[in-house]
């Protein structure tokens, strides 16, 4: 019985061994080793290896001796990933230290951002917000400092390619001042300058944010950005162009703030762009109209103009 059992755990690891070396070949073969192609890749690779191989490996090995082969290909496959790691840090470090000397311009900087990141996956968030917050990211944010007040939605972060669309349809340049009303972690004041070169503000009611918001532009050596901590309802927009929501309150304090809104708009044109819920709360503002085109989907950029 003792052999039998011997015979069944040797062939068990025999199957297994088979499997995680196709899984490392098929792996190496996907992910591109060049620095800047792969990254969308190699994310993916990181991903794979990490669930499928290295985790499955850790687990067997708590339930029973692995063999030695199984021990090797554990070894080549925390070397793989760390490799893969360690080439998507480079490129993060090579496009950190281009922002911070100045050695880039919008279009290009954009560009470079869609052929990193590739496709999109299907889904809310991808691997351009993995790339934008390894780009921006200072450290990890201090704890909350202030509790939300009913109407105030928990900070969510705009995905990345919501801003690349803001942007994109805006169409905002240097002669704008872009304002994020709720601009948590600041991602999308700092990509709107540098993907624009407009003046940028966000308003943000937590502090914690606000101060990490502020060391990730100052890294950067980002000019033209500012982060106020505010409450959106009482701060000053007086000399703003474009407005952005990403649904940061609801109920009444969604009307207090497009009422201030509309007040600005009697002293000169506007245009307020949303994503999400709010967008069709924004929609049914008389003093507003929504682009020609436009989708008032609340999984899309909505852009509207003061009458």
């Amino acid at each position: 019985m003792d052999y039998l059992k011997s015979v069944e755990h040797s062939e068990t690891m025999q199957s297994i061994s088979q499997e995680v070396q196709k899984s490392i070949s098929n792996v190496e073969t996907k992910a591109f080793h060049q620095v800047r192609a792969g990254f969308a890749k190699r994310v993916a690779a990181i991903d794979f290896l990490e669930i499928h191989v290295l985790d499955r490996l850790r687990y067997l090995g708590e339930s029973a001796n692995l063999s030695p082969e199984l021990v090797a290909l554990q070894a080549q496959a925390k070397t793989l990933f760390q490799r893969f790691k360690t080439a998507n840090k480079r490129v993060l470090g090579g496009l950190r230290r281009r922002i911070k000397s100045g050695r880039y311009n919008t279009e290009k900087l954009t560009n470079i951002l869609a052929r990193y990141a590739g496709p999109p996956d299907g889904s809310g968030y991808d691997t351009l917000d993995m790339i934008v917050a390894g780009l921006l990211g200072a450290d990890a944010p201090s704890v909350e400092r202030i509790a939300l007040e009913p109407e105030m939605v928990h900070y969510q972060p705009t995905p990345a390619r919501v801003i690349l669309e803001l942007i994109k349809l805006t169409k905002i340049g240097p002669d704008d001042i872009f304002y994020d009303l709720g601009s948590g972690l600041g991602q999308v004041v700092i990509l709107a300058t540098l993907l624009s070169e407009a003046r940028a503000t966000g308003i943000e009611f937590e502090p914690a944010y606000v101060e990490y918001a502020r060391r990730s532009a100052k890294q950067l050596n980002i000019p033209g950005v500012e982060f106020i901590q505010a409450d959106a309802r009482e701060v000053s927009l007086a000399d703003g162009t474009v407005f952005f929501m990403y649904t940061p309150f609801r109920g009444t304090m969604l009307q207090q703030v497009l009422k201030r809104l509309a007040a600005e708009a009697k002293t000169r044109p506007i245009r307020v762009c949303t994503y999400g819920p709010c967008t069709a709360k924004v929609a049914a503002s008389s003093w507003l109209r929504p682009e020609e085109g436009c989708d008032l989907n609340e999984q899309r950029v909505a852009v509207f103009h003061s009458l």
